[in-house]
Order: C-alpha cells, then structure tokens, then sequence
C-alpha cells in the first residue's frame, strides 16, 4: 500500500516539477477551450481536490480568481474555503476513493467537474497496464461508467479527450456540467 506521507510529498516536488509544469499547461488550456469557450466565468474560482503538492495553484494563470487546495496527505493546502467553485477538479483522484458518496457533498459546490483518471486501452493486458496498481487504486474506470456515475450525482457529460498523453500515458480528461 502507498504512504501518502511528506516523504511522498517532497519526492513529487523533487522529481517531477518539470513535467507537472507541461501537465498543469494542458489542464488549464482545457479548461479554456472546453469550459470558458462556452460559459464567459470571469475569473473563476476552483478547487483542487487531491491536490498533491499544489501544482495547480502554485502555476495557475492570471485569469483564474482562486484556486483552492485539498489533500489527504500531510501537505500544505488551503482547504475548502468557498461554498460553491466554478470548477472542482479531481485529477487522478476517484480511482482512489473507496465511496463516492465522501465527494458527493464536494460536487454539490460546484458548476463544472473536471476529472482526469487513467483509462485501460483495450489492446493492453492488465499485466502490461502502466496504471494496474492494486494496492494504489480501488476503482478502474470505462468510459460509460465514468459518464453513468456523473450522470447519476446530476451532471451532464460535456466532453472528453486525452490531452495529457504525452507527457503521460493512458490518462482520460473529462469535463462534466452540473445540472440546473
């Protein structure tokens, strides 16, 4: 079982600044394109969920209002400041909560749910899956399951792609709009 303790945490921010630099670009260019391209929220507002080392924070634009930053493991964040967010993004997160129904009052607080979450091809064995991790992630995702999971918490879905493949590998982004 992984540790989620500070000697994770600085190993992150040691080794993969870089990279998360590239990855942190691509996310919020998707947002752009698939979320302000079509609802004009001056200077949103977003949340982190399972922020890790912060990333999105420390590197966000200038045309994002605030983002706030939440993690399970002992890390500096700001925590859940806000009653509602434009966006919460929960990157590389749900395949490790045991119950959805722990995020389900998160999810109430916001306008738009971005989630990224690795996805097996069907070409692969899962012996020859990167992302097969047992004793890390509980839950291994499809596409309609993904969709019919948002879709049940009152979301509908807006779309998908994988935007961050490179610099990573089998990784889905998808972006879902809370129902009025």
């Amino acid at each position: 079982m992984i540790k989620y303790d500070e000697k994770y945490y600085y190993n992150l921010l040691k080794i993969h600044t870089d990279t998360a630099r590239r990855i942190v670009d691509i996310r919020y260019k998707f947002i752009e394109d698939n979320i302000l391209s079509i609802d004009r929220l001056p200077e949103p507002t977003i949340l982190d969920y399972g922020s890790g080392v912060g990333f999105m924070k420390a590197l966000a634009p200038e045309w994002v209002h605030q983002v706030d930053t939440f993690d399970i493991m002992p890390v500096p964040t700001t925590g859940i400041t806000r009653e509602k967010y434009d966006i919460i993004c929960f990157f590389d997160v749900l395949e490790h909560i045991p119950d959805f129904s722990d995020v389900m009052p998160i999810l109430k607080k916001c306008k738009y749910a971005y989630i990224t979450v690795p996805m097996k091809p069907n070409d692969l064995t899962w012996k020859n899956y990167k992302h097969f991790k047992p004793s890390e992630h509980i839950h291994y995702f499809t596409d309609d399951l993904l969709k019919y999971i948002f879709e049940y918490m009152g979301f509908d879905f807006l779309v998908s792609g994988s935007p961050e493949c490179p610099p990573r590998q089998h990784i889905m982004s998808y972006i879902f709009k809370r129902r009025q």
